[in-house]
C-alpha cells in the first residue's frame, strides 16, 4: 500500500512536471515570435530611413555637381570668348602687315633708285677730291706720306705740351689731397712717439784713478795687455791722456765686455793672465744673460707676446748694434712704436704693425755673417721662428728686396725712413755724403738746358736753373718729372729729396 502511495506520488509528479514543461515551451515560442516580429518592424523603420538618407545625398551631390559643371561651362564660354578676340586680333594685325608691305616695296624702290644715284654723286666726289690732293701736292711740294709725317710730329709736339701741364695739373690735385692727409697720418705718428738722439761710437773711454793702475793693466812685458786684447778682441789704448784709457773696437759688445772686464780686474786687484781670462769668460756669460734680459724687457715694454727665444736674443742684441750712429734697438722700438701708431691710423693691426717694424732690422744681428742683404736674411730668420707671412713680408720687402704683399710692409717701410731721416737720428760718413751731393748734381748737368744745379739742405733738395731761351715752361715741368725718377731709380738716399727746377726771364733797361 506504501509502495503504491509513493508510485502514484512519483507518477503525479512527473505529470506535473511534464505538464509545466509543455506551458513554459508555449510561453517561450511566443515570445520568441513577438520578438522577431519587433525586430523585423525595427529592421523596416532603419531601411526606410537609410534609404531616405541616401536619397537626400544623392540629391545633395547631384546640386554640387551641376553646380561645378555650370561654373566649368561658364569658364570655357569665357575662354572661347577670349580665344575668338585674339584671333580676330591676329586677324587685323595680318592684314595691317600685308598692307605695310606694300607699302615697303613702294618704298625700297624708291630707296633703291635713292643709292644709285648717291653712289653715282660719291663717285663723282671721289674723283673731285682726288683732283683737290694732287692740286695740293703740286701747290705745297709735299707728298701725301710727307704731309702726313709733319703733321703727326706737330701733332705729338702739341700733345707732349698737354700731356705735361696736365700731368701737372693731376699731381697738384693729388698733393692736395693724398698729400694733405698722408701728412696728417705722419705727423701725428711722429707726435705721438717720443724718441732719443742716441749716437753710438767706434772707441769706448774707461776711467781709471792714477797711472799706476796703466802699468798693473799693462803687466810685465805687455803679457797683461796682450791677454785681454786677445780674449775680448779690442784694442786697447794706453797713451799720455791722464786717468783714461781707450778701448777700440766696431763691435760694441766686444767694448762692452772689455769694459767690464777691466772694471773687474781694476777693482779686484788681482790682475795676471789666468785672473784676465776667468774674468772675461764671466763677462762674456754676464753679457749673453744681459742681452736675453735687454731683449724680454723690450718685448714687454711693447706689448709683443709669443715671440721665439731666438728672436728675442737678436732683439737683445740689437742693444749692441748701430746704424749710421744710431743705435738699432732704440731705432727698431721707433719705428715699432711709428707703424703701430700709423696701423692704428689708417685701421690696421696695430700689433702685427709693431712686431714688424720691430723685427725689421733682425738681419743685421745674426750669429753668422752670410752673404745676403739684411732684409732677406731678417726675412728668413723670421720664416725659420714661424712668424706671421704679413710679418715675414714687410721685413724682406722694408728696402724692396722683395714685392710687398700686405698693407703693414709699406707701413713698416715708411716708418723707417722717417725714423732714419728724422734730424739728429744717424750720422754719415763725409766722404758718402759729398758723394751724394755730387752725384745729385751731376746727374742734373746731364739734361740739356741745365745752366748750374744746387743741392741744398743736406741733399735733401735739388735746385736746378735753365735757360730761359733754350727751356719752355712745359719743358721745365718734364725736366723736375723725369730727374726725380731717375734719383729715385739710381741712387739710395734716406728720406725724400725735393727736385725744384727754376726757369727765370729778365728784362733790363735803363733811363738815362
Amino acid at each position: 500500500m506504501t509502495l503504491y502511495i509513493i508510485i502514484s506520488s512519483v507518477v503525479g509528479l512527473a505529470v506535473g512536471i511534464l505538464l509545466a514543461y509543455t506551458l513554459l515551451k508555449k510561453t517561450l515560442e511566443k515570445g520568441s515570435q513577438r520578438l522577431v516580429k519587433d525586430a523585423q518592424e525595427e529592421a523596416e523603420l532603419i531601411k526606410k530611413e537609410r534609404i531616405l538618407q541616401a536619397k537626400e545625398k544623392y540629391l545633395q551631390l547631384k546640386t554640387q555637381h551641376e553646380k561645378q559643371v555650370n561654373e566649368r561651362n561658364q569658364q570655357i564660354l569665357v575662354a572661347e570668348n577670349r580665344i575668338k578676340q585674339k584671333e580676330n586680333n591676329v586677324n587685323q594685325k595680318t592684314e595691317d602687315l600685308n598692307r605695310r608691305l606694300a607699302e615697303n616695296k613702294t618704298l625700297k624702290d624708291s630707296l633703291n633708285s635713292k643709292m644709285q644715284a648717291v653712289e653715282k654723286r660719291q663717285l663723282e666726289v671721289d674723283k673731285m677730291i682726288s683732283d683737290q690732293k694732287a692740286q695740293l701736292e703740286r701747290i705745297s711740294g709735299f707728298s701725301k706720306e710727307e704731309a702726313k709725317e709733319q703733321l703727326i710730329a706737330i701733332m705729338e709736339d702739341e700733345a707732349k705740351a698737354e700731356a705735361v701741364t696736365l700731368i701737372k695739373d693731376i699731381v697738384e690735385e693729388a698733393k692736395m689731397t693724398a698729400n694733405k692727409e698722408a701728412k696728417k697720418v705722419v705727423i701725428e705718428t711722429i707726435q705721438r712717439t717720443a724718441v732719443e738722439n742716441v749716437v753710438e761710437n767706434a772707441v769706448s773711454v774707461f776711467n781709471i784713478d792714477s797711472d799706476e793702475v796703466k802699468g798693473r793693466i799693462i803687466g810685465r812685458e805687455g803679457r797683461n795687455i796682450r791677454t785681454l786684447e786677445s780674449l775680448t778682441g779690442v784694442d786697447i789704448i794706453i797713451d799720455d791722456s791722464p786717468d783714461a784709457i781707450l778701448l777700440s773696437s766696431f763691435d760694441p759688445v766686444r767694448r762692452e765686455i772689455a769694459r767690464l772686464s777691466l772694471h773687474k780686474l781694476v777693482t779686484d786687484g788681482r790682475i795676471h793672465p789666468a785672473r784676465i781670462e776667468e774674468v772675461v769668460a764671466k763677462t762674456k756669460k754676464q753679457i749673453e744673460h744681459e742681452i736675453v734680459e735687454i731683449g724680454k724687457r723690450t718685448t714687454i715694454d711693447l706689448g709683443i707676446h709669443g715671440l721665439h727665444p731666438e728672436l728675442i736674443r737678436m732683439v737683445g742684441k740689437m742693444r749692441y748694434r748701430s746704424s749710421y750712429g744710431q743705435n738699432l734697438l732704440q731705432h727698431s722700438k721707433e719705428v715699432a712704436n711709428l707703424s703701430a701708431i700709423m696701423a692704428s691710423e689708417l685701421g690696421l693691426n696695430p700689433k702685427l704693425a709693431k712686431r714688424a717694424g720691430l723685427l725689421h732690422d733682425i738681419g743685421k744681428v745674426p750669429d753668422t755673417e752670410p752673404e745676403l742683404p739684411h732684409a732677406i736674411l731678417g726675412m728668413q730668420l723670421a720664416e725659420r721662428y714661424k712668424e706671421r707671412p704679413e710679418v715675414v713680408n714687410a721685413i724682406g720687402a722694408h728696402h724692396d728686396e722683395v714685392e710687398m704683399e700686405s698693407l703693414i710692409a709699406p707701413i713698416v717701410q715708411v716708418c723707417d725712413a722717417i725714423s732714419g731721416a728724422r734730424p739728429g737720428a744717424r750720422r754719415e760718413v763725409i766722404e758718402a755724403y759729398m758723394r751724394r751731393l755730387n752725384n745729385l748734381e751731376e746727374m742734373a748737368m746731364s739734361y740739356p738746358g741745365v745752366m748750374k744745379t744746387y743741392a741744398i739742405q743736406a741733399g735733401r733738395e735739388l735746385r736746378v736753373i735753365v735757360a730761359a731761351e733754350k727751356v719752355s715752361d712745359s719743358e721745365a715741368d718734364q725736366i723736375s718729372i723725369d730727374l726725380s725718377k731717375k734719383i729715385q731709380n739710381e741712387m739710395t738716399y734716406p728720406g725724400q729729396i725735393k727736385i725744384t727746377v727754376i726757369r727765370e726771364t729778365r728784362a733790363v733797361n735803363y733811363a738815362k
